[in-house]
């Protein structure tokens, strides 16, 4: 091979090599390079708002499943966006620290079980601007539900952990609930 010949064949397997190194998949990082420190557990407890009659609901039904048999008790299919009050207690004019915002489906054709898309985002404090998601089932006739925390940001960055929901009030006439939530979280 020549002079020549070698050199362009160097030049063209460091940059297949400098190539497949620039595009890794994956990496390790230190938790101390993200500013991770030791973990804690915290515990919140607030109220949930769901407004749905009036002029100023809170939780709008977007889609109205069609309506069978086998789906009318449930509501099957429906979906509502939410943009929630969460308040430190169960009166509406209590001290607002946060709001629930997304949404939740009926996803049960034999009760009333929701499944539950929604942000905490909070605006109280040193968490004002911070936010937990939540993901999960909601049997809403159990009397205690209990629904995973999947993430979070600002400073709840890497969270985790588990909503628990209790009804504490339901209003038969115009579908007008709270809902004490307890949050168990882990978070640095």
């Amino acid at each position: 091979m020549t002079k020549h010949a070698t050199i362009i064949l160097t030049i063209f397997l460091i940059s297949v090599l400098v190539t497949v190194e620039s595009q890794q998949f994956s990496r390790k990082l230190s938790q101390r390079s993200f500013g991770l420190r030791k973990e804690k557990l915290s515990h919140f407890r607030f109220y949930f708002h769901d407004i749905v009659s009036g002029p100023n609901a809170t939780a709008i039904r977007i889609v109205e499943a069609t309506r069978t048999n086998r789906t009318a008790a449930t509501g099957f299919g429906d979906i509502s966006v939410i943009d929630n009050p969460l308040t430190v207690g169960p009166e509406r004019t209590s001290r607002l620290v946060g709001r629930a915002q997304g949404m939740y489906t009926s996803a049960s054709l034999n009760e009333m079980g929701l499944l539950m898309a929604m942000n905490y985002v909070f605006v109280e404090g040193k968490y004002n601007g911070s936010t937990l998601s939540i993901l999960g089932r909601n049997p809403v006739m159990s009397a205690v539900r209990e629904m995973p925390i999947v993430g979070g940001s600002g400073l709840f960055r890497f969270a985790r952990g588990y909503a628990e929901a209790r009804t504490h009030t339901f209003n038969m006439s115009n579908g007008d609930a709270v809902v004490e939530f307890n949050l168990y979280v882990l978070h640095y």
